[in-house]
């Protein structure tokens, strides 16, 4: 839903919904077993890829939740639309499907090795309703002035608005990722 919000948070709530959409008919076609087949053992299933996202997105959230209530109490209204600086465009980008370099993903953010259909529907249906709630809340603050310390490599800051933009490009990444699992001749 992007009634009343700013057009760049409305275009990143379709791209949350479509990335929302795209999740729950994986989930809603495989069963446990499928959904946990792996093409060889440095590849990740469609749980993992899932499990990562539900992980990653939940590991932004908090600290992006208390940039925005500091901004709050600071009274930083919205200036215009999110602008991030050169690093967190570059970050970004690399997360955009399909990948250009695999990454190893940081400890805090590896999924398990095998969870049940309705583990990581539960949870993918939690994280995201999280998400938009905040996603509704940031849209009257400054998106670039609220910043934070990024969880997964805590000397570099971004701005909300750029967690947003690395939550929307990540998910779009390992759904892409999950798809080439789902295609895989060997695919059972």
């Amino acid at each position: 839903m992007t009634e009343g919000l700013p057009e760049d948070l409305a275009k990143l709530r379709q791209g949350l919904e479509e990335s929302d959409r795209e999740a729950r008919i994986l989930l809603a076609e495989l069963d446990d077993e499928r959904l946990n087949w792996r093409p060889d053992e440095s590849s990740w299933s469609v749980a993992q890829c899932l499990d990562h996202l539900n992980v990653a997105n939940r590991v932004y959230l908090d600290p992006m939740r208390q940039a925005l209530e500091a901004a709050r109490s600071r009274g930083e209204i919205r200036r215009g639309p999110i602008h991030p600086g050169a690093l967190e465009r570059w970050f970004v980008r690399t997360l955009e499907p399909p990948p250009r370099r695999k990454f190893p993903a940081p400890r805090k953010i590896v999924p398990a090795q095998r969870k049940t259909r309705d583990e990581v529907a539960g949870e993918w249906s939690r994280v995201q309703a999280e998400l938009a709630d905040l996603l509704r809340e940031a849209a009257p603050f400054d998106l670039n002035a609220a910043r934070f310390r990024n969880p997964l490599f805590p000397l570099v800051r971004f701005g909300v608005g750029t967690g947003f933009l690395v939550m929307d490009a990540h998910e779009r990444r390992h759904l892409w990722q999950a798809r080439q699992v789902r295609n895989n001749p060997r695919f059972p």
